[in-house]
């Protein structure tokens, strides 16, 4: 049986963001992840529910402070112009206690959602993008 230590536990205060290689440094959270997609096999003498994957659907979303206009302005050129507004996202996570970096890169990120405005009195600002994508490749992990 392994053990750990508390304070090697990744904390998300220690995450970064690229978008097509820009920092991001009013990210607050990030989250991708990827929904297997299965469909039943009927197979004699099985009363299981065997499955079979026929594909897969990578979803995510990052939240920012609202500093700039930096996402309108990115998303409105392109949507006005009649291309698709997708990019590049690497997205890290490196807490000093924790016992590596992890990281992964968003090769083909569609950005799905353009907010213009969204602002209420006496609370801060912040942007929520969701997004989908289909190519992914891991840049670090954490061993044990």
């Amino acid at each position: 049986m392994q053990s750990y230590n508390a304070k090697q536990v990744i904390n998300g205060s220690w995450g970064e963001l690229w978008l097509n290689g820009d920092y991001m440094a009013e990210v607050t959270a990030f989250k991708a992840e990827v929904d297997i997609e299965y469909e039943d096999v009927n197979m004699i003498k099985e009363l299981g529910k065997p499955k079979k994957m026929t594909g897969y659907e990578g979803k995510g979303e990052f939240k920012l402070n609202k500093v700039t206009s930096r996402m309108m302005s990115f998303m409105s050129d392109a949507l006005q112009h009649g291309t698709q507004p997708t990019c590049t996202l690497i997205a890290t996570l490196s807490d000093p206690d924790a016992l590596g970096v992890e990281g992964v890169t968003i090769q083909d990120a569609t950005l799905e959602t353009l907010t213009l405005a969204d602002w209420e009195a006496k609370k801060n600002g912040e942007e929520t993008i969701p997004f989908s994508f289909t190519k992914w490749k891991p840049t670090d992990t954490i061993e044990g």
